[in-house]
């Protein structure tokens, strides 16, 4: 059975899962929109879609298309996912999916309500590297889990016409980044922290250019930062009462893994050389549900989403920081 998909939006990540969907043998390049025919069809011809449209509206008209890539800035996800879930298409929208647990909510909902597939694109948790690490954490490898620690730090040059430094697209390390470590954090130990305490520090355009947080669990913690302009490892590590799991450069999703004893020492390596770019993963594990009926992924399930969108919506209630549609 194959997948045909569109793509909405052309721009770099949109470019990086088009890329990956030449890699994967049942998945169709059927139709890609942008806000101007032009752009699309400019993006068809490159990557080998059989149709380009001048908007998302002509493209949910397509009967052929069965699933939806939402590749746009944050602020846009919430009403393209919805135009797309109300034409009955099913979704895989890019991170994070919404600004707030309440644009989330309606969306999940409507997409029970029309029996559609609706997904986040973390990739990272389609990753074999990722899978085979908290197949060794569920499995008492590392004993009883006490510490997570990830940062994702990425330098950005200021630029103002950048949708990271905007407000009105979703702008900030929050949304960007540190959706990365409180998704681990969140696979780690299962669910919602009990308690979130968080700091940021306010760029001049209005959005956070930095942040950190520490999530106290029952039985442990997680400790996040993120930032535009903050140097760090990007490594990520889980410690547990026998033992630890190493993802180096980790929210690149790296092709590896490790797994250490309590005193270090190796125990063993994981490690598995993309197909394309990595995107491929989480293609073939929305096809695979597709293919099965499924309205959500295991893998990325709506629970672990929602649970993250909370806590980031915790973090910016301690900052008092909204975005502008929300005020």
């Amino acid at each position: 059975m194959t997948i045909h998909w569109g793509i909405c939006s052309t721009g770099r990540i949109a470019e990086t899962l088009a890329a990956a969907l030449t890699s994967v043998s049942d998945a169709e390049r059927t139709c890609v929109s942008s806000r101007t025919l032009e752009k699309a069809q400019t993006f068809a011809e490159k990557y080998g879609f059989r149709r380009a449209y001048g908007s998302l509206e002509e493209m949910l008209r397509d009967e052929e298309l069965d699933v939806v890539y939402i590749a746009s800035p944050m602020a846009c996800h919430y009403d393209q996912a919805k135009a797309a879930i109300l034409a009955g298409k099913n979704v895989l929208c890019e991170k994070s999916v919404t600004l707030n647990i309440q644009q989330l909510a309606e969306l999940l909902e409507l997409a029970r309500k029309k029996r559609v597939f609706f997904m986040e694109a973390m990739w990272m948790n389609c990753r074999p590297s990722f899978r085979k690490a908290m197949e060794w954490i569920r499995s008492g490898r590392i004993g009883e889990v006490q510490m997570v620690k990830a940062d994702f730090c990425n330098r950005v040059a200021y630029d103002e016409k950048d949708r990271l430094f905007r407000p009105e697209l979703g702008g900030g390390c929050l949304l960007d980044l540190a959706v990365y470590p409180f998704t681990l954090a969140e696979a780690v130990f299962g669910g919602r922290p009990e308690q979130i305490h968080s700091q940021m520090h306010m760029g001049k355009s209005g959005v956070d250019f930095d942040m950190a947080a520490i999530l106290q669990y029952k039985g442990g913690f997680a400790a996040v930062t993120a930032g535009f302009d903050i140097p760090c490892g990007n490594n990520a590590v889980i410690i547990g009462s026998k033992g630890s799991v190493e993802l180096g450069n980790w929210f690149m999703c790296t092709c590896e893994a490790t797994l250490y004893d309590e005193n270090n020492a190796v125990l063993e390596r994981f490690h598995e050389d993309n197909l394309c770019n990595g995107y491929e993963y989480e293609i073939v594990e929305v096809n695979r549900c597709l293919r099965a009926g499924l309205a959500e992924s295991q893998l990325v399930p709506h629970t672990g989403t929602i649970h993250v969108m909370e806590m980031m919506d915790a973090c910016r209630t301690q900052w008092g920081f909204q975005f502008p549609q929300e005020m």
